[in-house]
């Protein structure tokens, strides 16, 4: 059986779309090969990797990576976790079903470093909660 491929993308691919990779792999992965990829590349953001950390999702051997490298590929869903990703995501193959999460940047966020981390986790819980119910039904959801 072959599994279907998904490619997560975000801005910066530190954060939102290193936590669905992980997250997608942790819950389904005999079922997809995943990716994930920014429109520019920075580096996994290492609260991100704290936070998944709690859960059982080990997000250190994650680097963060480029669109351009996965443009040619065949990709059954990409998944676009930020607006602005969305709104510079090229166009794929036909038969890609595209997808997109409006997700709040947990990086953007100030304060100190317990606020900092708290919404770190409500970033990671709502990616959960999302790619569990996309995993119920994985058609286009708004």
């Amino acid at each position: 059986m072959t599994k279907s491929r998904v490619l997560f993308l975000c801005t910066h691919n530190s954060a939102r779309s290193q936590m669905a990779e992980g997250f997608l792999r942790a819950l389904a992965g005999d079922r997809f090969e995943v990716a994930s990829a920014g429109t520019e590349a920075t580096r996994v953001h290492p609260l991100a990797i704290r936070v998944m950390d709690e859960v059982g999702v080990d997000l250190r051997g994650h680097t963060s990576k480029t669109l351009d490298q996965f443009l040619g590929q065949p990709w059954d869903y990409v998944i676009t976790v930020c607006d602005s990703a969305n709104e510079r995501c090229p166009a794929f193959p036909a038969r890609t079903t595209r997808i997109h999460w409006s997700i709040d940047d947990p990086s953007q966020a100030g304060g100190n470093e317990e606020q900092r981390v708290g919404t770190f986790r409500r970033t990671r819980d709502e990616i959960f909660a999302r790619l569990r119910g996309w995993l119920a039904d994985p058609k286009p959801s708004p």
